[in-house]
């Protein structure tokens, strides 16, 4: 093959990997384009919270496409940031898209609310555009095989996972009025079971139910040690992801510790979800 034709199949493979990150990106984040409480976050969320949250998204993005990205990548980490911001990029043409063609931002708005909704809207829509190579077909049809994915299965690989999963999740349901109408109408006790199941249901994702993706622990490591370090600290997680998600949304704001904490175990619950999940989808 000649150097213009390599150039050619390049080109091709780098556009059918950004289509796919296209339609990944409206498949993960279309629940939450068509969510009022969305649109309205973007309207007065705090837009250094929102800075932030855009900057803690692509920080994600980069080990992400590293994973599993839209495409194969067979560089270091400057390839992987040019993908991350390739699906972040993605994430937004595509929330701005279906937000215009919604008509919940129009020409006259302010330009600080139409940025806003869009920004607010590219972050799952970008976890989706990264997620796409690896749900819509590309791992076949590259040629590539499982060498195009071979990423070690580290314990911080499975942590980072886990923080993927419990994010999307999170932001998911955050948005929603029900997360502070449930944590008044739930006394502690129904916390505490709520905390107890939540890690049942982690640690069953993870090691118990056979679901694809999932691993076995590794040799030499006994079940109360595997909880341990992989259940409680995937939990964990999902409570920190859980409590910065409520922050940046401003649930937190004139909360007492009491109310914040009850919060995060009932957002915690699908959050965990998430985390033990995250194989599943990957």
């Amino acid at each position: 093959m000649n150097a213009r034709s390599a150039a050619s199949h390049s080109n091709r493979d780098f556009a059918k990997g950004l289509a796919r990150a296209f339609a990944g990106a409206l498949i993960f984040a279309l629940p939450m384009l068509m969510t009022m409480e969305m649109w309205w976050l973007g309207f007065y969320v705090d837009r250094g919270r929102l800075l932030l949250l855009l900057l803690a998204a692509f920080v994600l993005l980069v080990p992400l496409c590293r994973i599993v990205g839209f495409r194969s990548t067979d560089g270091g980490i400057l390839e992987d940031v040019v993908d991350a911001f390739t699906a972040l990029g993605t994430g937004i043409v595509a929330s701005a898209l279906i937000l215009f063609l919604l008509g919940v931002i129009a020409s006259g708005m302010p330009a600080s609310e139409i940025l806003g909704k869009i920004a607010i809207e590219a972050v799952p829509a970008s976890i989706g555009a990264a997620l796409a190579r690896g749900q819509l077909g590309a791992r076949a049809d590259e040629g590539d095989g499982e060498d195009a994915l071979d990423v070690e299965d580290s314990y911080a690989t499975e942590l980072f996972l886990m923080v993927v999963g419990a994010l999307f999740i999170a932001f998911n349901l955050a948005p929603t009025e029900e997360m502070m109408s449930i944590a008044f109408m739930m006394t502690p006790w129904h916390a505490l079971a709520l905390v107890v199941f939540s890690l049942l249901v982690l640690h069953a994702f993870v090691y118990a139910l056979d679901f694809k993706g999932e691993h076995e622990l590794p040799e030499g490591m006994n079940s109360l040690t595997g909880i341990l370090v992989f259940t409680m600290a995937g939990y964990g997680i999902a409570l920190l992801v859980s409590l910065y998600v409520l922050w940046t949304f401003g649930w937190t704001n004139g909360m007492a510790l009491g109310p914040i904490a009850m919060m995060t175990a009932v957002l915690g619950f699908p959050a965990a979800l998430g985390a033990g999940s995250a194989r599943l989808v990957v």
